[in-house]
């Protein structure tokens, strides 16, 4: 069974430079409190690492 790391969206993309709320939209999260169960490869850990003030890592699993 593959990695996967859930992620909370923490922060709201108004008033942010585009780019941030591009990386939202790749992660799959649009709106506040939301989470996403997603593989945890290094792609995804550099959208999470790229906007840390956004989005938390609630859980790791496997």
């Amino acid at each position: 069974m593959a990695k996967t790391i859930v992620v909370k969206q923490i922060g709201s993309p108004i008033r942010r430079p585009a780019s941030q709320r591009a990386t939202l939209k790749g992660l799959g999260l649009n709106k506040m409190h939301r989470t996403r169960e997603l593989e945890d490869t290094p792609s995804v850990r550099g959208m999470v690492n790229a906007i840390p003030h956004l989005v938390q890592i609630v859980e790791e699993r496997g």
